[in-house]
């Protein structure tokens, strides 16, 4: 298997960037990347403020065409993984963030400083891995920012954790979602049923950085 994709390549890694000092909140740790520039898109570390974007962006149908299932009808279920994420910074010095643009998307009617997903790598709590995770609004599909988001928190992760393997959960016939991971760099590990959802027919898949000794893949799988 291949080394980490997000080195092969050589991109530029993403710039660090200091919030107004209302806003500020560092994270923990040697390796702050609370606040970070892609070249379209501000990272910063979700916090409860975010709630409102959070939750259009999270009950919108549209983002959840591969999982129905998931779309969040209630402010409170967006208010949770808000503080899941907020534990995550606080903990690990690393998590999700909140992706706004930094200028007008072309061709859409997004503008500079709207929220246009979330994401990052984040250690769930009894794991020992990194889980790469992203959603954006339709609107930005196709336009190269998932690229941008993802390969910031594979930088993150590699820098916050390096030996910590980033591990991501797909769906299968989310074929966008399976060719980012595999253009980042990341492997396929692991195919098997996606366990709890209402589709007895999707099929979970589990992408790595890096090859897993059986015990770390076997946990991996046992959560997906």
């Amino acid at each position: 298997m291949r080394s980490p994709g997000p080195h092969r390549d050589q991109r530029p890694s993403p710039r660090p960037v200091e919030p107004p000092r209302a806003q500020r909140r560092e994270a923990p740790g040697p390796h702050s990347a609370a606040h970070l520039l892609t070249d379209r898109l501000r990272l910063d570390a979700v916090v409860p403020d975010d709630l409102d974007e959070h939750f259009a962006l999270m009950s919108d149908p549209g983002v959840w065409a591969h999982l129905p299932s998931g779309r969040h009808r209630e402010p409170a279920r967006t208010m949770e993984g808000i503080r899941h994420s907020v534990g995550h910074w606080d903990r690990d010095g690393l998590g999700y963030w909140t992706a706004r643009l930094r200028a007008d998307l072309p061709g859409t009617a997004l503008r500079a400083g709207d929220v246009v997903g979330t994401g990052g790598c984040a250690l769930r709590v009894g794991t020992s891995w990194w889980n790469l995770y992203y959603r954006l609004t339709p609107p930005a599909w196709g336009r190269g920012l998932a690229a941008e988001l993802v390969d910031a928190a594979l930088a993150a992760a590699h820098a916050v954790a390096p030996e910590r393997p980033v591990v991501a959960y797909l769906l299968e016939h989310n074929v966008q979602s399976r060719g980012r991971a595999e253009r980042a760099g990341l492997t396929l590990l692991w195919r098997g049923p996606d366990a709890g959802n209402p589709d007895p027919s999707a099929v979970r898949l589990v992408y790595a950085d890096r090859p897993l000794a059986d015990d770390v893949l076997a946990h991996i799988t046992e959560l997906a």
